[in-house]
């Protein structure tokens, strides 16, 4: 088993999401998180209207799922065919083993 991460902008969630069930993923896990990369950071308008501020982070979602090694290549393509724009910025993948799961609910060691 795998588990893939995916950093991407926080606007492309929903599209990364139902890109990685089609491919095969049984769930995912989304967490709100804000980072500093290569990709451009929002500009905000002060209360007035008058002052623009640079966020200091960029929000980005990291979509976190769990699936046999037999469908981590399709997961991965489907995640970079949903967010690939070819602009810094796009995101990135990460992909580790897992050794074992748990199920909380019945104790019971398995796969996902």
């Amino acid at each position: 088993m795998k588990r893939i991460d995916a950093m991407v902008p926080n606007l492309k969630r929903k599209a990364v999401c139902e890109a990685i069930i089609k491919a095969g993923a049984s769930g995912v896990t989304i967490s709100e998180s804000r980072g500093k990369g290569a990709g451009s950071r929002p500009i905000f308008t002060g209360a007035k209207g008058t002052a623009r501020y640079v966020a200091e982070y960029s929000r980005t979602d990291t979509i976190t799922t769990i699936v046999d090694d037999s469908k981590v290549d399709a997961i991965v393509k489907a995640v970079i065919n949903s967010v690939h724009t070819g602009a810094k910025g796009d995101g990135k993948i990460f992909v580790s083993p897992i050794d074992e799961t748990y199920d909380i609910t019945t104790g019971q060691k398995g796969k996902v």
